[in-house]
C-alpha cells in the first residue's frame, strides 16, 4: 500500500498513522479507486500526508481535505 512505503521514514507516531491509514482508504473509497497498486494511489498517500502535517486528526476531516486538494475526482 502505498502510504505505508511514505509513512516509513516519517515522525508520525503509531496513532497519527493510524489515522491517516484510516484517511487514505475513505479517501480511496469516496475516489473508486480499488486496485490499490493504481499510480494515482501513490498521489491520494501524498495529499493525505500533507494534510496530516497540519494536525487535523479526524481521519474524515482529512479525507475531505485531500479530497479538495485533489480537485474534483469523486463528484
Amino acid at each position: 500500500m502505498a502510504i505505508y512505503r511514505l509513512l516509513e521514514n516519517t515522525v508520525f507516531g503509531p496513532e497519527e498513522i493510524e489515522r491517516l491509514v484510516t484517511a487514505y482508504e475513505q479517501t480511496l473509497r469516496a475516489l473508486g479507486l480499488k486496485d490499490r497498486s493504481d499510480p494515482i494511489t501513490q498521489l491520494v498517500a501524498e495529499k493525505i500526508i500533507a494534510v496530516g502535517r497540519l494536525g487535523i486528526e479526524d481521519p474524515a476531516e482529512i479525507s475531505k481535505l485531500a479530497l479538495n486538494k485533489l480537485g474534483s475526482w469523486g463528484r
